[in-house]
């Protein structure tokens, strides 16, 4: 077998705009279990959307990139649902990024067996295919936006900017998410950035320069993030799976009461994962739990249990054909975090 044999059918993402999941959703609100938790989650999503005072923050962790959710969220940024991103370094290289750069994720199988993989140089991810000599020229691809910059700290969020500036030169495919981003002024967080093909980049750049080079400040990003929940009159959090994303959104509340401000919870949240809670696992942690911490109002919450790809489409696809996006502003809230 070789590389090209399996490396073949493209994952594609799904367009929300090519249909209405309206009536789906409202079939939903009168069925039970994960059908009616999905219709209310939508439902709330949409409460954020027509409260223009409301900033809406996406949080992003696992691979529903990579899986065909991809086109999902830059369609959420360009239609201003969205006002900031906070993702694990892979959604954004890895994923995004990647793909930007004109690679691709393709079908595969979780039945295969992995040691061939390995010989050929393709990554998996449950039953998605990646090339990992096209990974090694993303990592490099970051090097040379590094040694560009000027030597200092920077925020994760100032970084991916300036990833986001590169590809509206180098980009092969358009409307990335970290460009659209750019364009927009949404700022994109990645607190755990070097988990990803840019920590490899970073490491690089580090060892060719090793007294004076760029690093990324992960507490910067805490404080930026914090400003932006400070400076919201009202916040909501549409978080896709757990991890350090959703936790390091949610402790904004607490990070500002460290700051002496005094700052509402996030008001609205919904969550979707697979998460068992049982284990009390932060990353698994109910949105109830969150209230008890001060972080989550308990007034517009949602927990859905069910694997992203399946429900996220027609949440947003019911969200887009509702409207109600057209009558909200962009918060550019990278213009604010920006000035010196």
């Amino acid at each position: 077998m070789k590389k090209s044999d399996l490396l073949k059918e493209v994952v594609k993402h799904i367009d929300i705009k090519s249909f209405d999941s309206t009536s789906i959703i409202d079939a939903m609100r009168d069925m039970s279990f994960t059908s009616r938790d999905t219709a209310n989650a939508t439902d709330i999503l949409n409460k954020m959307i027509n409260e223009d005072e409301c900033s809406i923050i996406l949080t992003l962790a696992g691979s529903t990139s990579a899986a065909g959710c991809m086109q999902v969220y830059v369609d959420m940024v360009k239609a201003n649902m969205i006002d900031a991103i906070v993702a694990t370094g892979a959604s954004i290289v890895d994923m995004d990024f990647f793909e930007a750069l004109g690679f691709k994720h393709y079908k595969g199988s979780p039945f295969v067996d992995d040691s061939k993989l390995r010989d050929l140089y393709i990554d998996r991810i449950y039953d998605t295919y990646i090339d990992e000599e096209e990974l090694q020229i993303c990592d490099r691809s970051i090097k040379e936006i590094t040694d560009s910059l000027e030597k200092r700290a920077y925020s994760s969020r100032e970084f991916i900017r300036e990833m986001g500036k590169y590809l509206t030169t180098h980009a092969k495919k358009k409307d990335s998410l970290v460009q659209v981003c750019y364009e927009k002024n949404v700022p994109i967080f990645c607190p755990a950035f070097t988990d990803s093909s840019a920590g490899f980049g970073l490491v690089l750049h580090q060892w060719e320069n090793p007294d004076k080079h760029l690093s990324i400040d992960s507490v910067k990003d805490f404080l930026e993030l914090t400003k932006i929940k400070m400076a919201a009159p009202v916040t909501g959090l549409f978080m896709i799976g757990g991890g350090v994303p959703k936790n390091f959104t949610q402790d904004t509340v607490i990070c500002a009461e460290v700051l002496g401000k005094d700052v509402p919870m996030h008001k609205y949240a919904v969550q979707i994962t697979v998460a068992d809670s049982r284990d009390g696992a932060c990353s698994s942690s109910t949105l109830k739990e969150a209230s008890s911490w001060g972080k989550v109002d308990t007034v517009y919450e949602q927990m859905v249990y069910a694997e992203a790809t399946s429900v996220l489409p027609i949440m947003i696809s019911y969200a887009y054909h509702n409207s109600n996006w057209k009558a909200r502003t962009n918060k550019e809230w990278t213009k604010m975090l920006d000035k010196k």
